[in-house]
């Protein structure tokens, strides 16, 4: 039985006689629409104002809420194609998707193939779209990590065995995404991987090393590119003239626009900000709109859903693992540690609370492959809830 027939024939279908419980859980069901259908709404919102400038004049008011929703209907077909997978299947994808997905990045790398934008070499041009294979490299890493610490469930607190395997292989991967650079998706997928290993249970002594490490390589990283250096420094002093004209632009009109917002916003579409005065309106500072057109009650709103679909996929793992489902159990958790740490990254970033980092914010932001991935993400998350479930019932998925 696959949850796409759920999906399809009515979440309502239960087996006559057993239980009344639906075959997926409704309330995520509901707050992960709304996260997808608000976001096409500020993108729209966000967006709309851009063709008015010369960067894209040619393009036209819709272009960018079309694509959008374009990727999300892709990315609804590929969840339900996800989610009528079994786990078992996936955890015998998990080192073949990993080496596919480390593959992608090299190839991004080849000046012949890989497209440049801004300096950096992120993607792959696929006729119209552009496919960025670090977004596909969380869903590799998230499956790997979870499989890692199944095969590997007794020797975890083996320093050749248990850890060093994996560092290497985070290693490898960290290096490659340095070179496109994107060290914002290397931050997300480091925290996928790390957080899976303190769950499935690691050495304590080992994973305080792993950890130190990676804050030490971060901070030396962050040391040696001066233009990194730099956006630490103006973060800290965003509204330094030098800075608030230079480095800190962004920074300092997001802090601006959330001012405005004020308790309940200006009112949905009638943001100053996204005016070509905010870059990156529709994608990296969407918070910062939303922050102005609904105010502090809008973004609560917001946090208060990333925050229930966090809890509900710890919530979820921590059921799968109670009936030794452990890679299930940790392919969800890994799937909440992910939105929650770049959702936290993302806002943090608008609000002033972090340095300038190029993330976008799941299942809202405007974005091809990110929203796609997003969305298999979350069905990976229903298909373990829906196995869960199938369990409690007495059959086996």
């Amino acid at each position: 039985m696959s949850l796409f027939a759920d999906l399809t024939s009515g979440v309502n279908a239960v087996r006559p006689g057993r239980t009344s419980m639906p075959s997926i859980d409704i309330s995520m069901l509901v707050a992960t629409s709304t996260l997808v259908l608000f976001g096409l709404l500020m993108v729209y919102s966000a967006s709309i104002a851009l063709a008015d400038g010369p960067r894209y004049e040619s393009y036209g008011r819709f272009y960018f809420v079309l694509r959008h929703a374009v990727f999300i209907l892709i990315g609804t077909f590929a969840a339900l194609c996800a989610a009528s997978i079994p786990m078992r299947v996936w955890q015998k994808l998990a080192v073949p998707l990993f080496l596919a997905c480390l593959v992608l990045l090299l190839i991004v790398l080849i000046p012949s193939i890989g497209r440049e934008v801004n300096g950096a070499r992120r993607w792959l041009p696929l006729g119209p779209v552009n496919f960025q294979p670090s977004e596909l490299m969380k869903i590799g890493v998230l499956l790997y990590a979870a499989d890692y610490t199944v095969r590997k469930q007794q020797h975890m607190h083996d320093f050749g065995r248990g850890f060093l395997p994996m560092a290497c292989a985070l290693a490898v991967v960290g290096l490659v995404l340095l070179m496109e650079p994107d060290l914002g998706a290397f931050m997300v997928i480091v925290a996928i991987a790390v957080g899976i290993l303190f769950i499935g249970g690691i050495n304590g002594k080992l994973f305080s090393v792993l950890l130190s490490f990676l804050v030490g390589s971060f901070l030396l990283l962050i040391w040696l590119s001066p233009w990194r250096r730099e956006r630490l420094f103006v973060y800290l002093d965003p509204w330094n003239p030098d800075n608030a004209y230079g480095s800190a632009y962004q920074l300092s009109h997001s802090l601006i626009a959330l001012g405005r917002g004020e308790w309940f916003g200006v009112g949905l579409g009638a943001s100053i900000e996204k005016l070509h005065y905010l870059p990156e309106a529709h994608t990296d500072f969407i918070v910062a709109v939303i922050g102005e057109e609904l105010g502090f009650v809008g973004l609560a709103c917001l946090i208060a859903l990333f925050t229930f679909v966090v809890w509900r996929g710890f919530e979820i793992g921590r059921q799968a693992i109670a009936m030794e489902r452990i890679f299930n159990g940790l392919v969800a958790q890994g799937v909440a540690l992910w939105f929650g740490v770049q959702a936290f990254i993302n806002m943090g970033v608008c609000l002033g609370l972090l340095p300038t980092k190029g993330l976008t914010l799941p299942m809202v932001s405007y974005g091809g492959t990110g929203i796609v991935m997003n969305l298999v993400a979350m069905a990976l998350l229903f298909r373990v809830d829906f196995e869960n479930r199938n369990l409690m019932r007495g059959k086996r998925t």
